[in-house]
């Protein structure tokens, strides 16, 4: 498996006098996911927690839902290799092998998309899925229901603003490489009351979102039906759906969502806030999960 940083010379430039130094950069490469020994994706990631990245990938995509789902995951040789894989134990590396490649194996019985050369899709460290009609496919394939607004046998998550506006400070304590590096994204999933419950880096939003939800699968927490998921940067439509898919009910962005994420998280009954900074925010869509009327000067007279 790839390192996570990497050092590079740099010239520095401060106040007119120059000198060189190392510096650390954030490590990014590719990975190909496979689905059952077939070519699904490419992503650029960050190098660390591949298995669950792949797994989370495939929640998005509708192939994964429950741990049940999938059967395993290993390394393959990649297009250097001799086509040899190594078990989900062997994930921290040795041999010749690639660490680029992941295969997922599905349970006997579950349903797998039409793998052909106009489904593969890329993903990049920027602007995530591309190539997909991923609109469609969401309302299609969700397999947990966010929109609480019709009752059910749990209240709906409530959240105190104060208790949002806390958890941006939380999540930039919690990201260990950014320190190093400056470099890396962030997504964390918090509990209602607040609780830190996971955090992952990455190159990417979309991964390090994947990241998050991939290790909830393998550990049989899906649906995240209590959850908060928080990302640094935006929110755009890709992290609303992949909250969607993981039934995940609160969305925050310390930055702007896209419009196609507001309209997305409106008709899904997702929480969408943005600008979550200090005691600001914007709350897009799904406010009755948000405790307004506790939040001095709030106008809600419609």
């Amino acid at each position: 498996m790839g390192r996570v940083t990497e050092r590079r010379k740099v010239i520095r430039i401060r106040d007119g006098a120059v000198s060189t130094r190392p510096d650390t950069l954030v490590a990014e490469e590719p990975m190909e996911i496979r689905l059952n020994g077939k070519p699904l994706a490419i992503t650029m990631r960050t190098p660390g927690d591949d298995f669950a990245l792949a797994a989370g990938f495939l929640v998005s995509e509708g192939v994964l839902a429950e741990r049940s789902d999938l059967q395993n995951i290993v390394y393959c040789a990649g297009a250097t290799g001799g086509g040899t894989s190594r078990s989900s134990e062997a994930e921290s590396g040795g041999g010749s092998n690639t660490y680029n490649v992941v295969d997922v194996r599905t349970a006997p019985g579950v349903a797998v998309p039409d793998i052909t050369l106009e489904r593969n899709v890329y993903t990049t460290s920027s602007c995530g899925l591309c190539g997909k009609a991923s609109l469609d496919a969401v309302r299609t394939t969700a397999r947990w229901a966010v929109d609480d607004t019709h009752g059910g046998d749990a209240p709906p998550v409530r959240l105190d603003p104060d208790l949002l506006a806390g958890l941006p400070d939380r999540l930039r304590a919690a990201q260990r490489v950014f320190d190093r590096t400056g470099g890396l994204h962030a997504a964390a999933l918090f509990s209602e009351d607040g609780e830190l419950l996971d955090v992952r880096e990455d190159v990417g939003r979309h991964n390090a979102v994947d990241k998050l939800v991939g290790r909830a699968l393998q550990s049989g927490a899906l649906p995240l039906s209590r959850a908060v998921l928080l990302v640094s940067g935006r929110a755009s439509f890709e992290l609303a759906q992949k909250a969607v898919m993981a039934g995940i009910p609160v969305l925050a962005a310390v930055s702007a969502p896209s419009s196609l994420a507001v309209d997305l998280a409106a008709e899904t009954g997702l929480t969408l806030v943005g600008f979550l900074r200090g005691a600001s925010m914007n709350v897009y869509a799904g406010e009755h999960r948000v405790a307004l009327r506790a939040a001095a000067g709030v106008d809600q007279s419609g």
